[in-house]
């Protein structure tokens, strides 16, 4: 669940990843941020790439658990507003520091105010509401369902993306596990109909904004720092003018949610966008996308052990065969161009 711009592969994130967001993607859902290839930043970083790889699977794992924690005390808007918000903070700061520019061009800005809206506005949104009525856990499994979705979606969408008997059997398999995870042989009794619905489709949110990405965006010629940090503010200028039609102010400021929701910003949206970038620059979006599939996993152990959520054996018996169905309509397919902006997934 972070903020953003996540590698693309092709079929296909996050989150995110950029890609955040963004999501990340290409053939299957992409999970890179980047629009150009990506390039290999000068210096060497202070942490290696496995251990930025293992401190992203984890903010974006407790991702879930945070957004649960903000919506105790605030609506759901108001925990997206405040993700925007630091998230948008973080990344313009280290915009300043590298002196990079906003990118320029009617065009563009109007590509990312779309962008914007598929990638952080409507899933982060449809999260922070799914997670009134449905577990983090459940959550943070539905998420994983995004390069399902994005494979999909590109088979049909992307005239390069052709099917092959591996491809079409990862899905059925990734599909079958998102049956298994919602009990689909007792009738999905006990389930929240409209809260897994509304987490599936922020999933599907994902990929959809990556294709529309790639299509759009894709070789404009601006870094992914310069389009993220556009597609960030954008994305919060849509959650300033939504969050007052639907919301009242807050009469009080809980800390522990405030807290909560601050992390969701800084860490899960700005800093993974920068630790995203970074892994995408050092491996290349294929190793960076593998994040994927610690997301939930993580998840899962976070709202069991810090929230005492309940676990029925089809959890994880479910997430652990869309997983194996998601690596499995992914492999073998060639790296494409990344995509831009921010997912800010999870």
């Amino acid at each position: 669940m972070s903020t953003s711009p996540s590698p693309t592969a092709s079929t296909p994130a996050p989150s995110a990843a950029p890609a955040p967001s963004a999501t990340r993607t290409a053939a299957t859902p992409v999970v890179t941020p980047s629009v150009a290839p990506p390039t290999k930043a000068p210096g060497r970083p202070a942490l290696g790439w496995r251990v930025r790889f293992g401190v992203l699977s984890l903010i974006w794992g407790f991702s879930f658990l945070l957004i649960k924690v903000g919506t105790e005390a605030y609506a759901p808007f108001q925990v997206t507003l405040g993700r925007l918000v630091f998230g948008t903070v973080v990344v313009a700061a280290v915009l300043v520091v590298k002196r990079e520019r906003l990118p320029r061009g009617t065009r563009t800005w109007l590509h990312l105010t779309v962008a914007a809206l598929l990638l952080n506005a409507l899933p982060f949104s449809l999260f922070a509401y799914a997670e009134l009525t449905i577990p983090s856990t459940l959550a943070g499994i539905c998420n994983a369902t995004s390069p399902l979705w994005g494979m999909a979606l590109s088979l049909v969408a992307l005239s390069e993306d052709r099917p092959t008997r591996r491809r079409v059997a990862g899905l059925g398999i990734g599909f079958l596990g998102v049956l298994t995870v919602l009990g689909a042989w007792q009738g999905f009794s006990g389930l929240d109909f409209t809260g897994t619905a509304m987490a599936l489709l922020a999933s599907l949110s994902y990929p959809v904004g990556w294709i529309y990405v790639r299509r759009t965006l894709a070789g404009s010629g601006h870094s992914n720092l310069s389009l993220t940090g556009a597609q960030l503010l954008l994305a919060t200028a849509e959650l300033a003018v939504v969050t007052p039609l639907f919301t009242s102010f807050p009469d009080s400021f809980p800390v522990v949610p405030l807290l909560a929701i601050v992390a969701l910003g800084a860490l899960g949206t700005g800093l993974a966008f920068l630790l995203q970038y970074s892994l995408v620059s050092d491996v290349g979006p294929t190793t960076a996308q593998m994040v994927t599939y610690f997301v939930p996993v993580i998840a899962t152990a976070a709202g069991v052990a810090v929230l005492g959520e309940s676990l029925s054996w089809s959890t994880p018996v479910g997430a652990v065969i869309v997983l194996a169905g998601a690596a499995l309509a992914q492999s073998r397919t060639r790296v494409r161009a990344a995509r831009p902006a921010a997912s800010g997934r999870p």
